[in-house]
């Protein structure tokens, strides 16, 4: 099927999701939303996740997607349950396959999930894991600095190592092999973590999970996109700060991005009941 599928985040880190489908899946079209000018969610409460959300689902579905993937833990948490009983259009979030894949791989059933503070409260990733096993442990740690970091471009840079050194410094006492990295952006600060945690320890990216299961949705509801010789469609939404956009999305995705398929959109018009 030639409809694209709808992606979304908070700002530009579900570009990594994107990432994954373009690599695992390239032949499907895609139409991103960044929520740019309202990023970071993890601090705003669960009513305005919720908002925001439904907002950015009534303009991806003004583009005919065929699926959507909330590439945001927070709105995976706090909104997804929501609006899948609202709409008609298959809709996945990151948090499940991610949790699957910890389950999975840990030897000590002692699992540590970093993500923002509306992830971390909302407690989800502790539900779902404890469901899948009862015998897990989850230990969770609130990241808030991780996703501006990321925004603004400071990937490889003293003060992210100084920040996540003092984060992750505290899952250490809790011996856990696995670590969840419970938002989007994070993959994008991998390496850090990863040196800071050690080769002990596991990570996990919801991001290339997610991507898994899309696949078998897709196929599983007979809507995969058939090879073709043609390139896919790629198109990008953002809510502000389209060359900032651009420039951060050229470092992470596997295409080029240029203003020709950027555009910026006014978000808080695509409320229910308001013409589009």
């Amino acid at each position: 099927m030639k409809k694209p599928i709808g992606v979304f985040d908070s700002g530009v880190g579900g570009l990594t999701v994107a990432r994954e489908i373009m690599r695992q899946l390239p032949h499907e079209n895609i139409v991103y939303f960044g929520d740019t000018a309202r990023v970071p969610y993890g601090s705003k409460s669960p009513n305005t996740v919720l908002r925001f959300s439904r907002q950015i689902v009534n303009f991806l579905r003004t583009k005919d997607v065929k699926a959507i993937v909330v590439a945001c833990n927070t709105a995976s948490a706090l909104a997804l349950p929501t609006i899948q009983e609202e709409i008609d259009i298959p809709i996945i979030g990151v948090i499940e396959a991610g949790a699957k894949t910890a389950c999975e791989v840990t030897r000590t059933k002692h699992i540590g999930v970093i993500g923002t503070e509306g992830t971390i409260k909302s407690r989800v990733y502790t539900q779902c894991l404890t469901k899948l096993d009862s015998d897990i442990t989850v230990v969770g740690k609130s990241c808030p600095l991780f996703v501006p970091l990321v925004e603004e471009g400071l990937v490889e840079d003293r003060v992210t190592d100084d920040i996540a050194s003092r984060y992750l410094g505290e899952l250490k006492d809790y011996n856990i092999d696995t670590l969840i990295l419970g938002c989007t952006h994070y993959p994008l600060i991998r390496n850090t973590i990863a040196r800071i945690m050690g080769d002990q320890v596991k990570l996990v990216n919801p991001a290339y999970e997610t991507t898994k299961s899309l696949k078998e949705l897709l196929a599983r509801k007979g809507l995969l996109m058939k090879e073709e010789k043609k390139e896919p469609v790629y198109e990008y939404y953002v809510s502000d700060a389209v060359e900032r956009f651009i420039s951060f999305a050229d470092g992470v995705l596997p295409c080029n991005v240029s203003e020709e398929n950027v555009n910026s959109i006014d978000i808080e018009s695509y409320e229910l009941g308001k013409d589009n």
